[in-house]
């Protein structure tokens, strides 16, 4: 119950002498006592009520406060039998401490205030497995069309006065209730799934609490079971697929039956994704039958017909067969023997859901299968065209990146890796093989970047600077090292910026003006650095051969 019910209360007797802007604290509690130091029988949310038999002088008001302060009590009521008046200096005490202060009525009981606070938490605490049960069967019986998360969450705002969003682990806004609640700003889904990725990861005992501006949110994991472990499982197994429900509450201090309450709540959400895993089940299926036709070199006629099956159930209404894109994930624990093709199967899912959204369930649109290491993603697309630019539509790699990246590198830590390839849109059978090869090699490409989570798309595949991830290290070292170590030295004991020089060069296209115009220098003096660097290095800047030599050692360094 809040403080403010009590003021509403008019057989209570109580008067407010301070802390009007603290009336929407809970009440979990009432104590009675007279002890100059009551901390010990605490633990917070209680309405105090006293005699003031502890007081002795004006000195004593602080300290008593203070104590109270700091155990965490809803507020103080002070009885006026005793002294009449509540002191200047009792007041003066809660103000500092920011605990509000009741008079109670020198007619008034504290037993008649005690068993009236006891009444309402005691009912309250009903209600709340009441409506576990409530939910419970609602779920049950409504079926997909009147359950769901939005019809807990709902529940969860109208009956406790708890406003939560269901989150995805990238930090994608499942579902929210629907009255009195804003949606969670994007920022804010992504740092609170970051934050339940690594306190999960780190093997912190949920709900996990995040503090966020002003704001204090609580997060428990959705997985079957509710509270119960995984079993012998690795974590790592399922920590980038597992939901998670963010509560805008501090409930560091609740009741084992109020947490209880919300672990309900998750199993019933649990509910509602092991419902929408089933329904992905003939996707997944298409998908893996697809993947093994390609392959296995079947016929383009051969794969065309299961296109042609799988086009409508992927993409209802479109008619003629759709072009095709293939994205291709990859999971990577370093130092961990596991198969991880599952769990980037459902990062795939709830990643492509955002780029690709059209409808009330836009996952319907994704058929991912997976093999023991990655996963792969067949995508239809109703139409390819070229924009202004030369784009083509369909799923970039930009977008996937920026979707997933905020959450999961900061959630990682130093032994996890997501990366992605993403292919060309491709309107046949026949190019479909070379779409699952092309998203193949992209993704290669980013696995050999730097960084936690990484992806690469098809346009990246036509460039040179794809074959330097693939050269090996030893190699880049001693041809980065013949050609760039002479110029270095001779600028560590010099200070002559022939590096800088040799950059600025190449990035005009060997321009001698541009060049010169951009270090700020007469031309004459960009042609001695030119010379010097020929000198030490044994090469023509004027071929080339050697410019392109130079350039890659330059990428590679």
């Amino acid at each position: 119950m809040r403080l403010r019910a009590l003021l509403d209360t008019d057989a209570l007797g109580l008067r407010l002498l301070g802390g009007e802007d603290e009336l929407d604290r809970t009440v979990r509690g009432v104590m009675t006592t007279d002890l100059r130091d009551p901390s010990r029988y605490l633990s917070g949310g209680e309405l105090v009520l006293t005699g003031l038999a502890w007081r002795r002088d004006a000195t004593d008001s602080d300290p008593f406060v203070r104590i109270l302060a700091q155990a965490g009590v809803a507020a103080l009521a002070a009885g006026e039998a005793e002294l009449g008046d509540i002191p200047e200096d009792l007041l003066v005490a809660c103000a500092r401490h920011r605990l509000p202060l009741f008079a109670v009525h020198e007619s008034v009981a504290f037993a008649t205030i005690t068993e009236h606070v006891v009444r309402q938490v005691s009912g309250e605490r009903a209600g709340d497995l009441a409506a576990v049960v409530d939910r419970h069967r609602r779920m049950m019986t409504a079926g997909p069309a009147g359950g769901g998360p939005d019809v807990v969450l709902d529940l969860l705002g109208s009956d406790l006065d708890l406003r939560a969003w269901v989150l995805s682990p990238t930090g994608r806004l499942i579902a929210g209730p629907k009255a009195n609640a804003p949606e969670l700003p994007p920022e804010t889904c992504a740092a609170l799934a970051a934050e339940h990725l690594s306190a999960t990861r780190a093997g912190r005992r949920a709900p996990h609490r995040v503090l966020l501006g002003a704001t204090t949110y609580s997060l428990f994991p959705i997985r079957g079971g509710g509270r119960s472990p995984q079993g012998t499982r690795d974590i790592r197994e399922t920590v980038l697929s597992e939901w998670l429900l963010a509560v805008e509450t501090d409930a560091g201090d609740w009741p084992e039956e109020r947490l209880d309450l919300l672990y309900g709540v998750t199993q019933l959400i649990a509910v509602e994704r092991d419902r929408r895993d089933a329904a992905r089940t003939v996707r997944r299926r298409l998908a893996q039958e697809v993947l093994e036709l390609v392959q296995a070199g079947a016929a383009p006629a051969e794969i065309a017909a299961r296109l042609r099956v799988a086009a409508p159930v992927l993409l209802p209404g479109s008619g003629a067969a759709p072009h095709w894109q293939v994205v291709v994930a990859s999971v990577d624990w370093q130092g961990y023997d596991l198969e991880t093709g599952g769990t980037a199967q459902s990062l795939l899912e709830e990643v492509l859901v955002d780029p690709l959204s059209t409808g009330p369930d836009p996952s319907d649109r994704i058929a991912v299968a997976h093999t023991g290491e990655e996963a792969i993603a067949l995508i239809p697309l109703p139409a390819v065209s070229t924009e202004h630019d030369g784009s083509e539509q369909g799923v970039h790699a930009d977008t996937l990146l920026d979707a997933i990246r905020a959450p999961l590198t900061s959630g990682l830590d130093d032994d996890g890796r997501v990366t992605l390839g993403v292919s060309a849109p491709v309107h046949s059978a026949e190019g479909l093989r070379g779409a699952l090869e092309e998203a193949r090699h992209a993704r290669r490409v980013a696995a050999a970047r730097p960084g936690r989570v990484c992806a690469a798309g098809h346009q990246e595949l036509a460039s040179h600077v794809l074959l330097l991830p693939f050269v090996p290290d030893d190699v880049r070292r001693a041809f980065t090292a013949r050609l760039l170590d002479p110029l270095r030295d001779y600028d560590g004991r010099h200070r002559a910026e022939l590096i800088p020089t040799l950059e600025a060069f190449l990035d005009c296209d060997g321009s001698w003006t541009r060049c010169a115009s951009r270090l700020h220098l007469h031309v004459n003096t960009l042609r001695y650095r030119v010379g010097r660097i020929e000198q030490l290095t044994g090469r023509d800047l004027s071929r080339l051969e050697d410019k392109l030599d130079f350039f890659l050692a330059l990428r590679m360094s």
